[in-house]
């Protein structure tokens, strides 16, 4: 029996190699459909197929990564939360059923996106406690300095063209000792499972993403700005130019995720 599972498997590989070998990746720099690469058009294209891809690419594992952003935030009852790159809102609803029962302000700049959040939203009976608007990162004018608790954003800042401009952002809006807490990937490059980790994300994730969405620039540009993305104690190192107090960068994945922890401190307020 064991034999037989074995081959089973063995086959069930073989044709699942040979699919994605099949994929071809060779797509317009800007996409199939003409948008910019991180934009929120980009987004908008990808938005129906957005959360299955997800959850296969991760392998499952993004519902606890983004557990581990939310508890990072130290939420307290009446806090204000920005989520920023909030995309189909699974972080602001995250933290909106926290027994705190903060009051959560999503922003992204894909207005597909935000409609499959807000439907999800409404859903999850948060229609109160969560909104959601559209915005960009890198100018966030609508919000008062000082006027949350604390920001979270998860797999963003590297569509951010200009990262460091989001980041002073996030210190302006944020009150003195409020949480700024970032989940990124990174190329993996820790551990002895790095190099099968590199593999599965320079060449799985992208043809895996390609044949479930038919998205091919789009999921190439996710291994791209993987691969581009700062190393984490240099991206670390560019939070604390921005004016926050950054922890040491936590690796909650060997396939190159990071969790960045850091607090606004009171000489932001000055």
């Amino acid at each position: 029996a064991v034999g037989v599972v074995a081959a089973v498997m063995a086959a069930a590989v073989a044709v699942l190699g040979g699919l994605l070998a099949s994929v071809d990746l060779s797509a317009s720099p800007d996409g199939d459909g003409g948008a910019a690469m991180g934009s929120g058009a980009m987004f908008d294209a990808i938005a129906g197929n957005y959360d299955l891809v997800n959850k296969v690419i991760s392998l499952g594992g993004d519902v606890a990564w983004r557990r581990q952003l939310v508890a990072a935030l130290e939420l307290q009852p009446g806090h204000r939360v920005l989520d920023l790159a909030t995309g189909t809102a699974d972080v602001a609803i995250m933290i909106g059923r926290e027994a705190t029962a903060p009051e959560v302000v999503g922003v992204d700049p894909s207005n597909n996106m935000l409609s499959i959040g807000r439907q999800k939203v409404k859903d999850a009976g948060l229609g109160t406690s969560v909104e959601l608007f559209q915005g960009d990162a890198q100018s966030l004018d609508g919000y008062g300095d000082s006027s949350f608790d604390s920001v979270s954003m998860s797999f963003g800042i590297r569509n951010v063209p200009d990262r460091d401009v989001a980041l002073r952002e996030m210190v302006r809006v944020v009150r003195p000792g409020g949480k700024v807490a970032i989940l990124e990937f990174s190329d993996p490059h820790e551990g002895i499972l790095a190099p099968l980790a590199r593999l599965f994300v320079r060449h799985v994730v992208p043809r895996v993403g390609a044949l479930m969405s038919g998205a091919r620039a789009e999921y190439v540009h996710l291994q791209n700005s993987i691969a581009n993305f700062p190393l984490p104690d240099e991206f670390a190192n560019g939070m604390t130019r921005a004016g926050l107090e950054v922890e040491k960068p936590r690796m909650i994945h060997p396939g190159g995720v990071y969790l960045y922890v850091s607090a606004v401190p009171a000489a932001a307020a000055a």
